[in-house]
């Protein structure tokens, strides 16, 4: 099945969001490589998205802010934290596109082993840090549980000016309304939704990486990133998650 067409908008969920958060305060950090580098990342049922003939490695230092159930308030301690993912870049056998985490490090130890054990998601504990002064942020993560204990990440940024819409390197990037994850012995999609994105460009003043690396990457972030962008963020609902081979109904 052709691949659905990259778009600023996301699309309806198609049923009741189980899950909303905030996404504050991201830079995204991307390199370009060749497909089949990250084809061996893929859950079964998906290959790896690409523009121009490229897909793409993503390390995405935020801030989570009340993340939390649908139907209840977000939590102001537990849902909130620094967080680090390295992420790529997927299209299942629908044209869903989506992202597929290689980890998520996050400074909420009850968050991380929530997260592992309800969604399977690849969270991982690490102390990290968040600042800003002077128009620069500064992204700090050191990873606690489980190892390796150095995979690490210091990423120093000062954004610039705001993105004109439109770009088709920042949509493809950025603009993506669901993950694939393997889960429970499945492949499956969970959509999301959320605002336009308010994009920025970014000048990359440091960036001193070794969790790139530790995900099997060994030499992607040895070379300067092909796209920096950043997002003062957004308010997200995330759907009911489906497997990606579940016979579409009639």
């Amino acid at each position: 099945m052709p691949s659905q067409p990259v778009t600023a908008t996301a699309p309806a969920l198609g049923g009741r969001p189980i899950m909303r958060q905030s996404w504050r305060d991201l830079t995204f950090v991307h390199w370009c490589v060749a497909p089949d580098v990250v084809a061996p990342f893929m859950p079964p049922g998906t290959r790896p998205d690409v523009h121009d003939g490229s897909s793409w490695v993503g390390l995405v230092p935020f801030r989570m802010v009340g993340a939390g159930a649908a139907r209840g308030p977000g939590l102001p301690w537990l849902g909130t934290f620094p967080e680090t993912n390295v992420r790529l870049y997927s299209v299942d056998e629908r044209g869903r596109r989506g992202v597929v985490f290689l980890t998520l490090e996050a400074s909420r130890l009850a968050f991380v082993l929530g997260a592992r054990g309800v969604f399977a998601l690849p969270y991982t504990w690490a102390r990290m840090r968040v600042t800003e002064a002077d128009g620069v942020l500064t992204y700090a993560s050191q990873r606690r549980w489980p190892g390796p204990r150095d995979a690490t990440t210091r990423v120093v940024v000062r954004p610039g000016e705001a993105l004109a819409p439109g770009d088709p390197v920042a949509e493809f990037l950025t603009a993506r309304w669901g993950l694939h994850a393997r889960a429970f012995g499945r492949t499956l999609y969970v959509p999301n939704r959320h605002e336009t994105w308010p994009l920025r460009a970014a000048e990359l003043l440091t960036l001193d990486d070794r969790l790139v690396e530790a995900c099997g990457l060994s030499t992607t972030a040895h070379r300067p990133p092909d796209s920096v962008l950043f997002s003062r963020g957004v308010r997200t609902e995330f759907g009911t998650p489906v497997d990606v081979r579940r016979p579409v109904p009639a």
